[in-house]
């Protein structure tokens, strides 16, 4: 049997004064319309990154709104994982010989899944490629009911084809696919039923829920952060797409300008991302033991909690990605009315309006020169991060994301 995941409850009324009340009465309609249904959303890991945070916000919303909904994860092995993570790399662009044990790995792995999946469900969503074959396995076995959704957070737009090739006779027999944005859909999937759905934050986690400034302070104090001297925040992953070691770069050429300011580089280590040890490594290597460069992440303790207090204590928020599916932590930042330097890629670009809540940038030098105009005229952080806050509240928050999947569902029970 996969495991279920353990989750806590939320209460769909706590958001109606944040998200306002034409939207929950929206949520409630679609509610209704699909009672009874049974759904399951299948992932690869329920600790670390975007998919976990969101479903530990969307499933028990949903469940508060009456409806039967359960959360599983995948048994995997460390050459799964090993294996998944060189996948998503090339879906995103890198260069990769697919071999054939590969091939094996993730079939073997997959289909022990599939003898271990129970239940029958109305709507079954699974999440990006890890789980994604085990629809096959269980077609090839006479156990295929209701309808499969696969929900891809990757970008696309430059995916190694042979990668690609191999994944999609798995992904062509889905009921409907989920994309972040229109141009990372693949004109040749065969799947009908295309929707785009941005990802959102849930304003009511602790990672972005309001907390005092005494907290906030006594997070900076026990990793040993001046609160006095500006402070620039990056959240992500020690992974290359997300160029931690040019983010250290813009840092130490800002720094020659303004040698008070600190890095501070949070990460949550995901036990499907074997290759994250590797990049922390390297990161640190290329940090040379500048004691201005903090790399934190929740082996030292830093939980959603601790990000939260980081954030709020940043003067910028820095998103350098180079490759991004979309990249939730800007806006967690903007939730927190901080101005964001972004890499002007993937899904960032939705969230940063260039010039009013943050900066697009390309290079090194382009997001040192944004961090030094930033940390000089407080007036514009101030104005941007208003603004940044107010196009999270329109855009992306949670219960959005919930109605755009509970319209889906509706439209296919149809």
């Amino acid at each position: 049997m996969l495991t279920t995941v353990p989750i806590g409850t939320k209460s769909i009324s706590q958001y109606e004064e944040i998200v306002g009340g034409e939207l929950i009465n929206r949520l409630k309609e679609v509610a209704y319309e699909l009672a009874n249904a049974k759904i399951l959303h299948l992932s690869s890991t329920a600790f670390g990154g975007g998919v976990a945070e969101l479903l530990y916000t969307l499933v028990p919303l949903t469940r508060d709104l009456g409806l039967d909904v359960d959360w599983k994860i995948i048994y995997g092995s460390d050459d799964f994982f090993t294996c998944t993570k060189l996948f998503h790399n090339a879906l995103q662009g890198m260069d990769l010989i697919l071999t054939k044990d590969m091939v094996d790995i993730y079939n073997r792995q997959n289909d022990y899944n599939a003898d271990m999946f129970q239940g029958r469900y109305d709507f079954v969503m699974v999440h990006d490629p890890q789980p994604a074959a085990i629809l096959k396995m269980l077609e090839a076995r006479g156990r295929r009911s209701g309808k499969w959704i696969w929900r891809c957070h990757i970008d696309l737009t430059d995916a190694n084809m042979a990668v690609w090739e191999f994944l999609k006779p798995y992904l062509d027999i889905y009921d409907a696919a989920i994309f972040t944005m229109p141009q990372y859909v693949k004109e040749d999937l065969f799947v009908k039923n295309v929707k785009i759905v941005a990802p959102t934050i849930d304003p009511l986690s602790p990672k972005n829920m309001e907390i005092e400034l005494k907290d906030v302070e006594s997070v900076l104090a026990r990793y040993s952060i001046d609160p006095v001297k500006p402070i620039i925040t990056q959240v992500s992953r020690f992974d290359p797409w997300k160029d931690p070691l040019g983010v250290i770069d813009a840092f130490r050429i800002a720094k020659k300008k303004i040698p008070e300011i600190q890095l501070l580089m949070i990460a949550s280590m995901a036990t499907d991302d074997p290759e994250g040890w590797h990049y922390y490594e390297k990161t640190s290597r290329h940090a040379a033991g500048d004691k201005d460069i903090h790399l934190l992440s929740n082996f030292e303790g830093v939980g959603n909690l601790e990000v939260n207090a980081f954030q709020r204590a940043s003067d910028i928020v820095v998103q350098k990605s180079i490759r991004e599916g979309f990249g939730l932590v800007v806006s967690e930042a903007l939730w927190k009315e901080k101005p964001v330097i972004g890499g002007n890629v993937g899904g960032i670009p939705i969230q940063i309006i260039d010039g009013r809540n943050g900066y697009l940038i390309d290079t090194v030098d382009e997001c040192a020169d944004r961090i030094m105009t930033l940390l000089t005229n407080k007036n514009a952080t101030a104005n941007m991060g208003a603004a940044g806050k107010e196009h999270v509240r329109k855009n992306f928050l949670s219960p959005r994301q919930l109605v755009d999947y509970l319209e889906l569902f509706a439209g296919l029970a149809a």
